[in-house]
Formats: C-alpha cells, sequence, structure tokens
C-alpha cells in the first residue's frame, strides 16, 4: 500500500454527521464574507470554529476544577502549615 493509499483510506474511514443550523443574517454574512477572503469551504470553516470553541469550553471546565480544587487543598494546607507552627513553637 502506498502513501495515496494510505490517505485515501484514512478519507473513507472519516465519519461525518449532518446537523442542521439555524445562524444569524449577519452572522452568516460575516462568514460568508470571511470564506471569500480564506477560500475555504464553510463546512470546513464551521468545523474549525466549533472545534475550537470545544476546546475553549473544555479549558474553562479545567479552570473551574483547578480553582475548586485548589481552595479545597488550600484549607487543608494552611491547617497542616498552623499544626507545623505549634510543633516549631513547642520547640
Amino acid at each position: 500500500m502506498n502513501i495515496y493509499q494510505k490517505d485515501i483510506l484514512l478519507i473513507k474511514t472519516f465519519k461525518m454527521k449532518t446537523v442542521s443550523l439555524k445562524i444569524d443574517d449577519s452572522i452568516f454574512g460575516e462568514t460568508e464574507e470571511i470564506l471569500k477572503n480564506l477560500k475555504k469551504p464553510r463546512n470546513r470553516y464551521i468545523n474549525e470554529a466549533i472545534e475550537f470553541y470545544n476546546n475553549f469550553q473544555k479549558r474553562k471546565m479545567i479552570d473551574s476544577q483547578l480553582k475548586k480544587e485548589s481552595k479545597l487543598v488550600s484549607e487543608n494546607s494552611m491547617k497542616v502549615l498552623a499544626e507545623f507552627e505549634l510543633l516549631e513553637n513547642e520547640n
């Protein structure tokens, strides 16, 4: 199997879902203008936009979770620190 056959095989196994969207006229018009300059298919552009936004939302969820867990650890760390200070003061 040569390199071109491998590329074709990858394309054939890639699945797509059909989605119907209602887009505000202003957003659609702006998108069409951008696509003229990019010379990129609308479908590819929308896929990339959704992927970008999904990654953004995942980062926000991770950030929120880290803040929550950091607060929990911080409270516990302060208790441990206070206990260490008591031990140091006893010596």
